[in-house]
């Protein structure tokens, strides 16, 4: 039998993560460098972020490389998984967490912010599922991609409706890869997160923050953290046997009496 620590030993494996510059991507870029992982990550706007999350995985003694990446560009997502190529030698795992959430009232939602948000958040977990698998596939590695969905994607919310289309593509389109690129030893899952913190969304969103607390079974709000650690295990060898699943990670919060 295969020892437990053993199952979540990833020194060595070649990670990218899209959006790692803030939020639950800082997260996950900080979980599995901690780990000995070799890390990838983009961002798009804020090369200070980017810089930040660079140095607080500096003592963690891995290659790191940061790329300036549009993940609805698929030029920009080819050029990007080629550099980490040629940087980290091939990818092992790959985390689709880069996305937008904006809010937006059907009546007043223009042609351009329904093309923006599926663009990010849908077509760009496919161009760069598509482009990683692929070398994945030529390479022979036994692969793992983790796209990062939401609750929403089930269970929508009102001023949402193109987020929320997204996230629902996000989790079916996890399953349909995970059917296709199981014969290449390819796995695919979801994780989706309920409502995580974040600096200043006390002030931000107080009257979300207040509902959520007060509905959620656990108590508090998710911390990036949480949603790096559902990643790690389903990156891990201890999912060997897992692929087109949507991992809630919510507090309990879909288990709450809706009536």
């Amino acid at each position: 039998m295969q020892q437990l620590d053993d199952g979540f030993r990833l020194e060595g494996k070649d990670v990218l993560i899209t959006g790692g510059d803030g939020g639950i991507g800082r997260g996950i870029v900080q979980r599995f460098a901690s780990l000995g992982s070799n890390i990838a990550f983009t961002w798009y706007r804020n090369r200070d972020k980017a810089e930040e999350t660079e140095n607080l995985i500096r003592d963690c003694n891995v290659s790191v490389l940061s790329l300036q990446c549009d993940v609805s560009s698929s030029r920009d997502v080819s050029e990007t998984v080629s550099k980490t190529i040629d940087f980290l030698g091939g990818i092992d795992v790959l985390v689709n967490n880069a996305g937008i959430y904006p809010v937006c009232s059907l009546f007043e939602m223009g042609e351009d912010d329904w093309d923006t948000t599926l663009g990010v958040n849908l077509k760009g977990v496919h161009l760069m599922t598509k482009a990683v698998s692929q070398s994945m596939a030529d390479k022979k590695i036994s692969g793992t991609i983790i796209n990062i969905a939401s609750i929403e994607g089930e269970d929508p919310a009102v001023g949402h409706a193109h987020y929320d289309a997204s996230k629902g593509g996000v989790i079916a389109y996890t399953k349909a890869a995970a059917l296709e690129l199981a014969e290449n030893g390819i796995r695919v899952n979801a994780v989706s997160p309920g409502l995580i913190w974040n600096e200043g969304i006390e002030e931000s969103w107080p009257d979300g923050v207040n509902r959520y607390l007060n509905a959620v079974p656990l108590g508090r709000l998710g911390m990036p953290k949480d949603i790096a650690d559902a990643c790690l295990f389903l990156a891990s060898p201890l999912s060997s046997w897992i692929t087109g699943i949507n991992l809630r990670v919510d507090g309990g919060i879909q288990a709450t009496s809706r009536y």
